[in-house]
């Protein structure tokens, strides 16, 4: 009799394991909708409205990338990167030097993509600053602001197989100096950065 019970407890805690283990048909419908992927390129980056005479900077961009498909065509994307912004400054208060900003920007994108592979996005990003290279100050006199929004924008074109290539425009929203009065900088410029990327979605 001890055996009998035994044997159907083990059978109820082997039906029970089978059942938490194995995906529910609505989580495959939800993952069947994600896509995962990683990105890498590179940063053309200046400030806007800046009160001294800057060209552009050379940068780069890397990170991961995730979707959520609504349709085949339609889709929200969100995108983890590390990029290297900022600009050259050309004389005045500053010299010549070049800024550079390290940031992980965080875009938020609705996304259509066409049957042949072609697509245009468009939403905001967040970005946290992770450290600045300015000549004559130091992280600890924080003269950049630690968050930055940005309005931003972007064609490019994915392959069956998930391999593309991509090109956006990023326009930002807040002010990025937090420099002294008696630095006599405009504290009010705007990042605005290109990225042009390859990409990889599996």
């Amino acid at each position: 009799m001890k055996k009998l019970i035994l044997a159907a407890l083990l059978l109820v805690s082997i039906k029970s394991f089978s059942q938490t283990t194995t995906p529910s048909t609505g989580d495959q419908g939800i993952l069947s909708r994600l896509e995962f992927g990683i990105k890498a390129g590179s940063n053309v980056s200046n400030f806007d409205k800046f009160n001294l005479p800057t060209d552009p900077l050379i940068g780069f961009n890397a990170g991961a990338t995730v979707a959520f498909k609504f349709t085949d065509h339609f889709m929200v994307q969100e995108d983890f990167l590390y990029s290297q912004e900022g600009a050259k400054v050309k004389g005045g208060i500053l010299g010549d030097q070049d800024i550079k900003l390290s940031y992980v920007q965080v875009p938020i994108l609705l996304k259509y993509r066409t049957t042949s592979g072609f697509y245009v996005e468009a939403g905001a990003q967040t970005g946290i600053l992770l450290k600045y290279d300015v000549a004559g100050y130091t992280s600890d006199q924080k003269v950049f602001k630690k968050i930055n929004a940005s309005a931003v924008g972007g064609i490019g074109y994915q392959s069956k197989m998930g391999l593309g290539i991509g090109a956006r425009y990023a326009y930002g929203l807040t002010q990025v100096g937090n420099f002294p009065t008696s630095a006599a900088v405009n504290n009010n410029f705007k990042n605005e950065t290109i990225q042009a990327n390859i990409f990889y979605v599996f």
